[in-house]
C-alpha cells in the first residue's frame, strides 16, 4: 500500500489534523509567558540546587533576551502547525526544538515530564511521515504528489486553528494565573465544534449529490 492511498483515510487525515493543533496550542500556550518575560513557573529557583528544573529555568529566565527568544520561536512554530496551511514547515521547525526539550527533560529530575515530551516528539515524527511525499525534496528526492483536500473542509481547518490560536494567545497574554483545564476545556469545546461543521459538510455534499467543493470525495471529511 503507497502512502497516497493511506493518506485517503479520512481518520487518519482527521488525527492529522488535530494533532496539528494539539503540538501547535501546547507550543503556544508555554511561549507567551516567555514573550511576556516571565517566569515558566511560578517559584523562583536562585536558591534550588544547581542539577535541578527549578534551578535550570532560572537560569534561561534571567537571560532575558533568550528566554523570549525561545518564546517566539515556540510561538511562531505553533501558529504553523495550527494554520494546517503551513504545517509541513511548522512540523520540521519543531523537531529540533523537541528534540531539545526531550533531552532536557531526561537530563534533568523532572519526574514523569520525559513521558509527556516523548510523546509529543513521536508525534512531531508521525507529522513529518505523514508529510513525506513533500519532505523527499530535502534529501535530494523528487516530490510525489499528494490528494489535495476539498476546498471547504480546507478553510474550515483552517479557521479553527486560527481561533485557537487567536483564544490560546490572548488567554495566556492577559492573563497571569491561569487554569489549565479551563483552556484545554474550551480548545476541546472549539474542535469538537470543528468536527461537527465538517461532519456536516460532509453530509450536505453527499445528499445533494453534487459537492461542495468536491465534499463528496473519499475522505472529504477531513
Amino acid at each position: 500500500m503507497t502512502i497516497q492511498a493511506i493518506r485517503e483515510w479520512a481518520w487518519l487525515r482527521l488525527a492529522i489534523v488535530y494533532t496539528r493543533y494539539l503540538l501547535g496550542g501546547a507550543f503556544v500556550f508555554a511561549s507567551i509567558v516567555k514573550i511576556k518575560g516571565l517566569r515558566f513557573t511560578t517559584l523562583s529557583g536562585a536558591d534550588a540546587a544547581v542539577h535541578s528544573p527549578l534551578h535550570f529555568f532560572e537560569t534561561m529566565y534571567q537571560s532575558g533576551l533568550y528566554w523570549q527568544f525561545i518564546g517566539v520561536a515556540q510561538c511562531v512554530v505553533g501558529l504553523l502547525l495550527l494554520t494546517q496551511r503551513f504545517a509541513t514547515l511548522g512540523a520540521v521547525l519543531f523537531l529540533p526544538i523537541m528534540t531539545s526539550i526531550f533531552v532536557i527533560t531526561i537530563s534533568y529530575d523532572f519526574a514523569g515530564t520525559p513521558i509527556v515530551t516523548g510523546l509529543m516528539l513521536l508525534a512531531n515524527l508521525l507529522l513529518l511521515a505523514w508529510d513525506w511525499p513533500t519532505l523527499r525534496v530535502l534529501v535530494g528526492l523528487p516530490a510525489q504528489a499528494v490528494p489535495a483536500l476539498p476546498r471547504a473542509t480546507t478553510h474550515l481547518w483552517e479557521g479553527v486553528g486560527a481561533v485557537l490560536f487567536a483564544y490560546t494567545a490572548g488567554y495566556r497574554a492577559f492573563t497571569e494565573a491561569y487554569n489549565f483545564l479551563l483552556w484545554a476545556g474550551i480548545c476541546g469545546l472549539v474542535g469538537g465544534l470543528g468536527l461537527l461543521v465538517a461532519w456536516w459538510l460532509h453530509r450536505k455534499a453527499a445528499g445533494s449529490g453534487t459537492g461542495i467543493g468536491d465534499e463528496a470525495s473519499p475522505g472529504s471529511i477531513a
